[in-house]
């Protein structure tokens, strides 16, 4: 088998998947009950929001536990905007967010508030000007994502940052669920204030993840209850998962650290042969993150191909998984303003730290084979 999919979902790690185990068992109390369980419960939470908090150089209480990249967009971007509304009702973001985020948005504007969804160049780069445009004095928050999750185009999230630290009463968002692993980002550094990480898109467990929010920064729950999480996220606390989260983060992290070379060499590689073949259109950015690569192949359905190569055991997508208004085209390449039969007809090849270079070999040569059949 050879997974290619790593943009949708990433294998766990067997660490991670051991800590799990083990502290779902031997630490089941829960965290809030008063007694010596419960105690220990909570002393392992408290340790693991440290080193998370440490890893990426944020206050511990700063570390605001989810369930994953959606809840925690929603979160990170109704949260500011109703916390906030008295301020001001503008918020913007781009044309080509996931899905979590474009829809967040989209609610609140049933609620009245106002978005500025800004366009992108033919990669679906941001331009820092257009976001320093649109700003206004009503203004209150931008999101950016720092990685595409289609196209692995990367974001000028350190220019984006310096225009909104200028402006007091704006916050800036980025989620961060594809860079996370791949493409640095120092919270120590950049002046982000809310940061959306995803634990089963760095080899951790589906269920699990991390809403950073900077210290003074206030939100709206969107969950009322019992006030864990700072009362930002009531419900009681997935320890096991929490505890996973940060093995996962942590051997992800040390990856990146040794090996995230390899991972730009085996891009390179599976674009270059990708570009000898003519029936291929390379839709990446050539200095794009260094796991997704995205291709159409004009005249045949992504749908088709994805599910001929499933049968040879190859593993790829079309678009994001959490994309389905379209059953071929990709709204991302659509805001890139591509020509219709490749917007039509794209897929989305993700690697991992997992992945190596005789798997690009083999899936070049499935590829081919599957393409002279559909083309016969």
């Amino acid at each position: 088998m050879i997974y290619f999919d790593n943009s949708a979902t990433t294998r766990p790690f067997p660490e991670v998947l051991e800590v799990f185990e083990k502290v779902a068992d031997q630490y089941y109390a829960n965290p809030s009950s008063p007694h010596t369980l419960g105690a220990e419960a909570e002393r392992l939470m408290i340790q693991t929001r440290l080193k998370i908090a440490e890893q990426l150089e944020v206050n511990a209480h700063e570390i605001i536990f989810t369930s994953g990249g959606t809840e925690g967009n929603n979160l990170a971007i109704k949260g500011a905007a109703l916390e906030h509304q008295n301020r001001g009702r503008h918020l913007i973001t781009s044309s080509v967010e996931h899905p979590s985020v474009i829809e967040a948005f989209r609610g609140l504007e049933q609620l009245g508030f106002e978005v500025t969804y800004l366009d992108v160049d033919r990669y679906g780069c941001v331009d820092p000007a257009d976001v320093e445009k649109a700003i206004r004095d009503d203004t209150i928050l931008v999101s950016v994502m720092s990685v595409n999750n289609e196209l692995g185009t990367v974001q000028p999230i350190k220019e984006i940052a310096k225009i909104t630290s200028g402006y007091p009463k704006v916050y800036l968002h980025v989620d961060h669920v594809q860079g996370m692993g791949k493409v640095p980002l120092a919270m120590n550094e950049v002046p982000i204030d809310l940061l959306t990480l995803s634990g089963h898109k760095l080899h951790g467990l589906k269920g699990t993840g991390v809403l950073v929010v900077r210290d003074g920064i206030k939100l709206f729950p969107l969950f009322h209850g019992g006030g864990h999480e700072i009362n930002l996220r009531s419900g009681t606390e997935n320890l096991p998962g929490m505890v996973a989260f940060n093995k996962a983060l942590r051997l992800v992290k040390e990856k990146e650290k040794g090996r995230v070379k390899e991972l730009y060499n085996l891009r390179t590689e599976l674009i270059s042969k990708l570009k000898q073949m003519d029936e291929v259109v390379i839709n990446s950015p050539k200095k794009g993150a260094p796991h997704i690569v995205n291709i159409s192949v004009p005249g045949i359905k992504p749908e088709v191909m994805v599910h001929l190569l499933a049968e040879s055991g190859i593993y790829i997508s079309t678009k994001s998984a959490c994309s389905s208004k379209h059953p071929d085209r990709s709204a991302v390449l659509q805001a890139c303003g591509v020509e219709e039969e490749i917007m039509n007809s794209a897929l989305r090849i993700s690697l991992s730290y997992q992945n190596d270079l005789s798997e690009v070999d083999k899936f070049i040569e499935a590829f081919k084979r599957s393409i002279n059949y559909l083309k016969r």
